[in-house]
């Protein structure tokens, strides 16, 4: 659980009503002093009393338990829950929830209320503009005076929520088969092939372990007893690189492309980790963050917890550098999925530089495109012709990245069905049977 707000006292802040009341009761004060009558003075006294009066009441030290959850699929996200105060004496009809809406989630319909004799029911409704993942905070819990003079932070217990937004073609993406599966240090290949897979760990022997199954090199390099653990249900390796260095179209459409592509790098390595591959992620900015090849339910949450953190660096490193730090934290040979947008040529450097060190690469390019806004005031004949000839300059772009590298240009966001068609043409296993 996580215990939001203030731990020990509720804080008291005023009200706008409340200000009203002492300029009132400050006017009539004033009033009454210069015209010498005590007709003034009295009727300021309730509008100078009432905000010190309802200060004094309230809860000091209550809380509030959030059940809440999100819901919708596709582009709708719908928030509901409901808010159960700790104390009896408290009720509902006195509380006020607050919460903000994450960048990338748009207002589809006002949010609704509803109380009931013990709790707060509420509902938000919004739509995903594009896809994303956001960390939706504790909402924060208020008791607000019956007369809206003061109010007071209610201690929420509630846990954190994740907004998770994919486009359909994310669930069958990881069903396709792929083709390597790199051998890491002290690992051996198997002699068994076939279509599950074929991988070999290690790991520290147990007293039921057979002798054939010792690896007596990595026993006699480490001074401990290791077996080779066989894995059949390993599919393959996948290495998914997120460029997040900046360009020349400003910070907000760079901040949406690097949105688009974390939500799809997210949803790709789910979907192969599901499927029992081992999923790498590196994100490049200045510098290089990388999350080693995993696999279960932990990798994802290492790969979740990185990308979140994820945003447009403030400098951009040069290319080589990210390609020479790459071979420190992963193997050559590793089947490689580059996000990145082109939209310069430092960018379309990347791909040869991964190809030299051993990376096979194929380009997932969110299109800037889609993410610029439109300029304001032009009519739509112009505005198609701007796009045009913006098509025309990527596609010339990313004909000299074919190159070096397969390129899908992911224009519509909420489709891939392009990626998943590279995917099976180009990554598929090939194996013998």
């Amino acid at each position: 659980m996580i215990f939001g707000g203030e731990t020990e006292r509720s804080l008291l802040q005023w009200r706008p009503r409340s200000w009203l009341f002492y300029g009132v009761g400050a006017a009539l004060l004033v009033l009454g002093l210069a015209a010498r009558t005590p007709v003034p003075l009295f009727l300021a006294l309730p509008f100078l009393l009432a905000p010190l009066g309802a200060a004094l009441l309230g809860p000091r030290q209550a809380s509030a338990k959030i059940d809440w959850g999100v819901y919708g699929s596709e582009e709708e996200v719908t928030i509901r829950g409901q808010v159960v105060p700790s104390e009896r004496a408290l009720p509902p009809q006195e509380l006020q929830l607050r919460l903000d809406r994450p960048s990338g989630l748009l207002l589809r319909a006002p949010p609704r209320f509803e109380y009931s004799e013990g709790s707060l029911s509420f509902e938000f409704f919004w739509k995903a503009h594009e896809p994303l993942i956001a960390q939706l905070p504790v909402p924060e819990v208020l008791w607000v005076d019956p007369l809206d003079l003061v109010e007071r932070s209610i201690r929420p217990v509630a846990e954190e929520l994740s907004i998770e937004r994919y486009p359909p073609e994310i669930g069958r993406i990881g069903r396709v088969r792929l083709m390597r599966t790199i051998v890491l240090p002290g690992e051996t290949r198997s002699r068994a092939l076939g279509s599950s897979g074929e991988f070999f760990g290690l790991r520290i022997a147990r007293p039921s372990d057979p002798p054939r199954h010792i690896n007596w090199a990595a026993t006699a390099r480490s001074g401990r007893t290791w077996v080779n653990e066989f894995h059949l249900e390993r599919t393959g390796d996948i290495l998914l690189v997120l460029d997040l260095r900046p360009t020349g179209l400003g910070p907000e459409v760079d901040e949406r492309i690097v949105g688009v592509a974390r939500a799809a790098a997210l949803g790709i390595a789910g979907a192969f980790l599901r499927e029992k591959a081992r999923v790498g992620v590196a994100t490049y900015g200045e510098f290089l963050t990388a999350v080693p090849l995993g696999a279960g339910r932990a990798q994802r949450l290492r790969i979740r917890r990185v990308l979140m953190d994820s945003h447009v660096a403030p400098i951009a490193g040069p290319s080589e550098r990210c390609a020479i730090a790459m071979r420190r934290h992963f193997r050559a040979g590793v089947t490689t999925i580059l996000l990145a947008s082109l939209v310069d040529e430092e960018a379309a450097r990347l791909v040869p530089y991964l190809r030299r060190r051993g990376f096979p690469t194929v380009v997932l390019s969110p299109s800037p495109i889609t993410a610029a806004p439109d300029p304001p005031g032009w009519g739509e004949e112009d505005l198609a012709l701007v796009r045009r000839l913006l098509r025309l300059a990527r596609h010339e772009r990313i004909a000299r990245v074919w190159k070096d590298a397969p390129v899908i240009d992911w224009e519509e966001y909420w489709s891939l069905a392009g990626f998943q068609a590279m995917l099976r043409a180009g990554l598929g296993s090939r194996r013998r049977s």
